[in-house]
């Protein structure tokens, strides 16, 4: 499967072929090393370790940089991707040009972190009546029961901290891929702040 690490620049929105306004999320794709390769003789199943933004050597500590070999810089971001598609050796440098052809993709992210929150803007609860009066406004409600087991079982939906999730939006159309300036643009939003890492990878459903 091909994927690469982006990050994500922000949102704006170009006009398509036939005129109609799209707006699109703009990732920049620097270019991402083939730290190691994985083979299924050795380790059971195939894989590329791709990695992005050099570290300095004086933060690196020996046994990260064991995983880099003698020409390759320790990289801040190592991520591995599984059955790739395209043939490459470590060394290998990795940009826009792995999604030319491809038509939806993958992005995977880590959603904003939003603290905690109550039931209302967590979970979507309705609440009570906002007339005076009511003593139920935004309050989760009841919880338990009053006999047995006389407890909150898990996985109840109550207040607590929201968003900082990995989370994956699937089947996003590929508007445009920009080699000049090492950006693509996808169709639709993607989980993350600016500036924050996302995989991007070969739709899997399209």
């Amino acid at each position: 499967m091909l994927g690469l690490m982006a990050k994500k620049v922000g949102m704006t929105q170009i006009f398509d072929e036939e005129g109609n306004l799209v707006p699109v999320t703009v990732l920049k794709v620097e270019p991402n090393t083939v730290v190691a390769q994985k083979t299924e003789d050795k380790d059971g199943y195939a894989a590329v370790l791709l990695g992005i933004d050099d570290m300095k050597l004086s933060r690196v500590s020996k046994p990260y940089a064991g995983q880099f070999s003698e020409n390759i810089k320790p990289k801040k971001r190592v991520r591995e991707f599984r059955d790739f598609e395209k043939e490459v050796t470590p060394g290998d440098e990795l940009g826009v040009e792995v999604f030319e052809g491809v038509r939806y993709v993958d992005v995977t992210g880590i959603s904003k972190g939003k603290g905690t929150q109550g039931v209302i803007k967590r979970w979507g609860f309705g609440g009570g009546r906002s007339t005076h009066g009511s003593k139920f406004h935004r309050e989760p409600g009841s919880t338990g029961q009053s006999t047995y087991p006389g407890r909150t079982f898990k996985n109840m939906k109550l207040p607590g901290r929201m968003g900082r999730e990995q989370k994956t939006v699937l089947s996003l159309r590929l508007i445009k891929v920009d080699a000049e300036n090492k950006i693509i643009m996808v169709r639709g939003a993607v989980p993350g702040i600016n500036k924050g890492l996302v995989v991007v990878r070969a739709a899997v459903k399209k």
